[in-house]
């Protein structure tokens, strides 16, 4: 895809609730202005790469960017999930995402163990795929190590537009 790898920064909102308590995969939502200003040429999907919360540590993770059809989601969404367990939730904190590969497109499940079976397979297939010289690089991309503090003092709207194409 030639939007990979694609960087995105915007604060965690809440979702639908379904991630942690239902599917036992927690994720951290994107709100709609970030999805909003994909680019429109970036298809739903699965992908992997990695994310930070605000200054913190850089690691795995996958993000489902679409309308989730086994829930029948009327909006598009991004839901990320950090391959890390946090000790509390991170509402209102930015959340940093590097996207570096794309794994498979969106699709509907019979059932939900179906769903939560699929998402542990991505996981796996999302590991290997970052310990690949060519992605694990990006983990250390300059992206994550910029001083981005104090975000509490900057507009919203700016933290929008951060969302931003590789142009490597």
């Amino acid at each position: 895809m030639r939007h990979l790898p694609y960087f995105c920064r915007g604060e965690v909102v809440r979702g639908f609730g379904r991630g942690a308590k239902e599917l036992g995969i927690p994720t951290a939502n994107f709100p709609e202005q970030v999805v909003d200003n994909l680019p429109a040429d970036l298809s739903s999907g699965i992908y992997y790469g990695w994310a930070s919360v605000g200054s913190g540590d850089v690691h795995r993770m996958m993000v489902s960017i679409g309308w989730n059809p086994y829930y029948k989601n009327t909006k598009k969404s991004m839901e990320t999930h950090i391959m890390h367990t946090f000790k509390e939730d991170f509402y209102g904190e930015i959340l940093n995402v590097a996207i570096v590969g794309y794994l498979r497109p969106e699709r509907n499940f019979d059932s939900l163990e179906s769903l939560i079976s699929a998402i542990h397979s991505d996981i796996e297939e999302a590991k290997k795929r970052l310990d690949l010289p060519e992605h694990l690089k990006l983990k250390e991309d300059s992206f994550f190590q910029l001083p981005w503090t104090n975000w509490s003092t900057l507009p919203l709207l700016i933290i929008f537009h951060l969302c931003f194409k590789a142009v490597k």
